[in-house]
């Protein structure tokens, strides 16, 4: 019986010795996760306050992606190019990095949360050089006059 209670008692001071031991490495680790090393943007401030773009930059820029495909408006606050131009980190040479590199503004967040995006794989992930818009070329008199028969034939 002696040995059933002592056994009991080392249980119990086990049991009681690991939760304190846990007690103290989770004090000990409090505030100690690692988080995001987000590098700053160009700009005094955001489009939107901090808070806000961390939690629906997505959305916006799904918003933003549905107003260049349907309403042709490429130039939004939420575009693309206007995040990468604001938010490149500058290389080692001084050049913006690539989506390739671990410290573009993208991957901060998307590799800490392990969030694969795919934007990249079409959008530039560096600024470019200003392009200028394509001009057409001046219509003459015949390309106007076939085009007005064409659309005459073209009505009900």
């Amino acid at each position: 019986m002696a040995r059933v209670g002592s056994a009991k008692l080392a249980i119990a001071a086990l049991i009681l010795g690991a939760a304190s031991v846990g007690l103290a490495l989770a004090e000990e680790s409090a505030g100690r996760t690692p988080t995001p090393a987000i590098p700053k943007g160009k700009g005094e401030h955001c489009v939107r306050d901090n808070a806000f773009m961390r939690r629906y930059h997505m959305v916006m820029l799904y918003h933003q992606r549905d107003d260049t495909v349907h309403l042709g408006e490429r130039d939004g606050d939420f575009s693309i190019k206007a995040c990468v131009n604001c938010h490149a980190v500058p290389g080692p040479d001084g050049t913006p990095v690539t989506y390739a590199d671990p410290k573009h503004f993208c991957r901060s967040c998307h590799s800490y949360a392990s969030v694969s995006i795919d934007c990249f794989e079409c959008h530039a992930s560096t600024p470019g050089p200003e392009k200028a818009a394509a001009v057409a070329p001046p219509a003459d008199d015949r390309d106007l006059t076939m085009l007005n028969a064409y659309l005459r034939e073209a009505r009900p």
